[in-house]
């Protein structure tokens, strides 16, 4: 797409059309069709011209010369953020529907998240993937500053299953005439802000090594307080980093017959993906929107967006779900890029939510 273009209310009208009539007939879309089915009160000569624009900004694409326009990984993105309605609607039915059919005073976890998959992909027509929860051991146990020279501090983090992390910190403290900077008193400075970390985050998620409030240090202290702000982040972003569980898989057979999975080799990559290299999947799976907005809590990937080969004629969605606060597990959906967005992005917040709230 060139930077200088920009989507006309008709090219959008055009693009949303051609996207819906091409999710239900997995055919290429012409614009004598669309003049026929939508109501855009234009002729199909602007129609085609339209679509034209279209193509050449890389939304859409013929994959004959003869025939219609199909989109392309750029004109579902541009679909996916700016044009498709949310369908919240079916949310607290699709809970419902999981509460009826979930019974979690009877059955242990991996069993009630195994049907829970199989749900997921029979109400879908997708994929389904459902991670198991991992436990929640990025609660902080101790922390601890030690001296290493006399500008460097290591931050050592315990973790509550006794997992440690350490990062090295470069003290650039002021010098003044009143301060003794003896090895002893630094050590006992340290000491102090030890505990003071203590005080503030054992038993806390790392979520919340970012919120301390600073403010509280003694004046003498706030020297320090930058640096250990920097340092926190950093090494929140290191321990955030979600341990491998396995992945429970259903909708297989169903999701395959799709047209765009009628090459045999493109089906081999995807079935060895799933069943044998799900540690290449996970982190995908268990990804943070880029996004900011309540209302996008789900992840897409959709085609070429997804860093493994094998995903690359897919649209990945999936959203975390939580078990109070801490992040412990993800539902995804794997399907063509050809996909109905809204419907595959609301049952994967829903089921999300669900299990959120059974858990918790």
């Amino acid at each position: 797409m060139s930077s200088s273009f920009e989507l006309s209310d008709r090219h959008q009208s055009v693009l949303w059309a051609t996207i819906r009539h091409y999710v239900a007939t997995a055919e290429p879309v012409g614009s004598k069709t669309l003049a026929q089915e939508y109501n855009f009160q234009v002729s199909p000569a602007t129609i085609r011209n339209a679509m034209g624009r279209l193509e050449k900004e890389g939304f859409l694409y013929q994959p004959h010369t003869s025939a219609g326009r199909i989109p392309s990984d750029s004109g579902y993105r541009i679909y996916v953020d700016r044009l498709m309605s949310p369908d919240d609607m079916g949310n607290e039915q699709i809970i419902d529907l999981y509460t009826q059919q979930l019974d979690w005073n009877t059955y242990n976890l991996e069993v009630l998240l195994k049907r829970a998959t199989q749900i997921l992909a029979t109400l879908s027509g997708h994929i389904a993937l459902i991670t198991l929860p991992q436990n929640p051991r990025d609660c902080l146990r101790h922390l601890q500053l030690v001296p290493v020279s006399e500008k460097q501090v290591m931050l050592v983090v315990v973790m509550e299953g006794y997992q440690t992390q350490s990062i090295l910190m470069d003290l650039a403290i002021a010098e003044s005439e009143d301060r003794e900077d003896s090895e002893e008193f630094i050590a006992e400075e340290l000491q102090i802000l030890s505990n003071f970390l203590n005080h503030k985050l054992r038993g806390k998620s790392l979520s919340d090594l970012s919120s301390i409030d600073w403010v509280e240090l003694d004046r003498e202290f706030q020297c320090y307080a930058d640096i250990l702000k920097t340092s926190l982040v950093e090494l929140e972003k290191c321990l955030h980093q979600p341990a491998y569980t396995p992945i429970l898989i259903r909708g297989i057979s169903e999701a395959l017959r799709q047209p765009e999975f009628a090459r045999v080799s493109q089906i081999q990559t995807l079935l060895h993906l799933l069943e044998e290299e799900q540690d290449q999947l996970f982190p995908l799976i268990f990804e943070t929107p880029e996004s900011e907005d309540d209302n996008k809590r789900a992840s897409v990937r959709i085609g070429s967006e997804n860093s493994l080969e094998p995903l690359n004629i897919c649209t990945l969605i999936s959203a975390r779900y939580h078990q109070g606060d801490i992040p412990v597990g993800s539902v995804g959906l794997i399907g063509p890029t050809r996909m109905l967005y809204e419907n595959a992005i609301a049952l994967v917040e829903a089921s999300a939510d669900y299990l959120s709230e059974a858990l918790s």
